[in-house]
């Protein structure tokens, strides 16, 4: 009964309904983002789930393929006041060499949790026991590094750069005196804007407290107006 004859005697099959019907329709963009797993807001912050060859993060730094490997001993905890940074080990444990210069190239870093965990790591592995006699072997690997956060055009990251800088020089102390010129460029340069002066100023000053009085001849070679604390 579905087969039409025409006069010529051919016969024609008319088309079903369920020919008419595409075996299967693309589901409307809204449903698709509906079904597909959407990433926890908590994945951004575990190292694990950082995928440091995503789009947002190539070429990636040498610091966050480190940590999205679990490289870095230490982990972000938000706190209802404020963040802070838990250990795997307790740092005393932990060699500063490489994980120290690590963290200095951490400091370069613009995303969180990187710029975070750099910072922290940085200040809480120089508070530890025995930091000095750890700290001075690697100044000639730690230097270039400061070096560069300083030079970044951000100013965050200058920021962490000089806060760090400052808290290796209370540390290694005179120690820095012979490294001290290939920083001072940086800092003259940011001298020029208001901005940084003050900030700038203090830290000169905290870098001739803990460097000694030799250090006020270093700086002065790189930055004349500087006034000495012991004048």
């Amino acid at each position: 009964s579905n087969v039409l004859r025409m006069s010529s005697g051919i016969q024609i099959k008319p088309k079903t309904a369920v020919q008419n019907i595409k075996t299967s329709s693309p589901l409307p963009r809204s449903v698709e983002a509906a079904i597909k797993p959407q990433p926890k807001p908590s994945d951004k912050l575990n190292p694990k789930t950082i995928d440091p060859f995503s789009a947002y993060s190539q070429p990636p730094s040498t610091f966050a393929a480190i940590y999205a490997k679990g490289g870095i001993p230490c982990r972000l905890v938000h706190g209802s006041v404020k963040h802070r940074l838990q250990w795997e080990c307790l740092p005393e444990t932990v060699p500063f060499d490489p994980l120290l210069v690590t963290l200095a190239e951490g400091l370069r870093e613009t995303k969180h949790p990187y710029t975070f965990v750099s910072k922290e790591g940085f200040k809480e592995l120089l508070m530890v026991e025995g930091a000095t006699e750890k700290a001075i072997p690697l100044l000639p690997r730690l230097v270039p590094v400061l070096k560069t956060a300083l030079a970044h055009s951000d100013d965050d990251v200058f920021g962490r750069g000089l806060d760090a800088l400052v808290q290796l020089s209370a540390v290694v102390g005179p120690s820095l005196n012979g490294h001290l010129k290939h920083l001072l460029t940086n800092l003259s340069r940011r001298l020029m804007h208001k901005k940084f002066r003050e900030e700038i100023t203090v830290a000169l000053e905290k870098l001739e407290q803990y460097g000694g009085k030799a250090t006020v001849a270093i700086i002065k070679s790189k930055i004349p107006t500087y006034c000495s604390i012991f004048s």
